[in-house]
């Protein structure tokens, strides 16, 4: 009896890699044009938060979200320096097996001082603690009311969380109010909403918006990623500056920015918090931060409590830089500086790109923010500016764009 023989194979299968062709021919077109790379920068030394050797060239950092300056502090350095020694490199496990040390709890501890709140959860990224919150507390027959501009993070957690998304029109108080009044009545609501929003470093309406989301019986969750440390009178956020701090159910952060280090979290004052520990997956199943991580994020998050000259520098920067690159004649995401991210529209990608590479060989880094990251399928040169730059720093910026501009034939 003959053994069966194996069938040929029909076809070959499916290229799973052809969903992104038109990103390859993209990508390829530039680097084609003999242009450097936007999105593989090197950072072969980093000398201070403000300055680093990007691609063999000394360079000043315009696009790090570095935004208190904290990644050098002292104090921050020496205990991380000490926790490595004291504690080793790594948790090896998930916060509910043996990924809990004591740093963990002193960070969460500091966070709770922070905000006056009374729980705090650290993950081990922000976009984790977003994708870990929300499809926690939204699942399958909830609405979650969200801005169209939102970070992707938040995209993420709706659709693991497979509620119902139901987007509206940036910042447009009343097409969230349309949106809350069409979703039936005893259904769970969850209006998500960002303090600065990071592409054009806008900030939220969150005064009324966080009322009418009241007035529908929906719980609020705001992303203060871009704005903790340095908005507010204490860094709280625009949730401070509102005054709605008290009113929101949510507040989402990252470490990753302000604080100088890595990592997420979430503050709540709900009174059933804690069981997210145990009904989070991001945050069940997944290692915990190093020591030396929550011993850097501890100590910068206690010494921002106390950064308010920092703050009031670090807004004279936006100031400055705002109205320079403004009297140059580039157009600018906002007509006010709003936070420290200041955006500068593009006629399109390839002048986009034209203008990055002519102000990194000039000595400056941007980020270069294109579709579909960006709304209104804009490209963006979005600063991101750093309260240790100095005043001369703000000048030699702004000669630099000048040059450039001018070179590309932006300005």
């Amino acid at each position: 009896m003959q053994a069966d023989q194996p069938q040929e194979i029909a076809s070959e299968g499916k290229d799973l890699f052809a969903k992104f062709d038109d990103v390859i021919a993209l990508r390829e077109g530039l680097l084609a044009q003999g242009r450097e790379d936007p999105f593989n920068l090197v950072m072969e030394k980093v000398l201070s938060p403000t300055r680093a050797i990007c691609n063999g060239r000394d360079t000043i950092l315009l696009g790090t979200y570095n935004y208190m300056g904290m990644t050098f502090d002292p104090d921050v350095v020496e205990a991380g320096k000490q926790a490595l020694a004291d504690f080793g490199s790594g948790t090896t496990g998930s916060r509910v097996l043996n990924g809990t040390y004591q740093g963990h709890k002193e960070v969460e501890q500091a966070l709770m001082d922070f905000y006056d709140m009374d729980h705090a959860m650290v993950f081990s990224t922000g976009y984790q603690a977003n994708l870990g919150i929300i499809s926690t507390i939204a699942g399958k027959g909830d609405y979650v009311v969200l801005d169209i501009d939102s970070h992707a993070s938040i995209w993420d957690g709706c659709a693991m969380g497979q509620a119902e998304v139901v987007p509206f029109k940036h910042n447009d108080v009343e097409a969230m109010e349309k949106r809350l009044r069409r979703i039936p009545e005893g259904a769970g609501k969850l209006v998500i909403l960002e303090g600065v929003y990071s592409m054009l470093g806008d900030v939220a309406p969150l005064k009324e918006m966080v009322a009418v989301a009241k007035k529908y019986g929906a719980m609020v969750l705001v992303d203060e990623a871009h704005s903790m440390g340095f908005i507010g009178e204490n860094g709280r956020g625009v949730v401070e500056t509102a005054g709605v701090i008290d009113d929101v159910d949510f507040i989402i952060g990252t470490f990753s920015k302000s604080v100088g280090t890595v990592g997420g979290f979430c503050v709540s004052n709900h009174p059933k918090f804690e069981i997210m520990r145990l009904v989070c997956r991001p945050y069940v199943f997944t290692a915990s931060l190093p020591p030396s991580v929550v011993a850097t994020a501890e100590t910068s998050i206690r010494k921002l409590m106390h950064g308010s000259n920092k703050r009031a520098h670090l807004w004279e920067n936006s100031r400055n830089l705002h109205k320079g690159l403004k009297d140059l004649g580039f157009t600018l995401g906002t007509d006010e500086p709003q936070s420290a991210i200041i955006a500068v529209i593009m006629p399109d990608l390839e002048k986009g790109a034209a203008m990055w590479e002519a102000l990194i060989k000039g000595g400056l880094y941007v980020n270069l923010a294109r579709p579909p990251a960006t709304p209104a399928n804009m490209t963006l040169l979005r600063c991101s500016l750093c309260a240790d730059h100095s005043e001369s720093e703000v000048d030699e910026i702004l000669a630099i764009f000048e040059k450039a501009g001018k070179e590309v034939g932006i300005i």
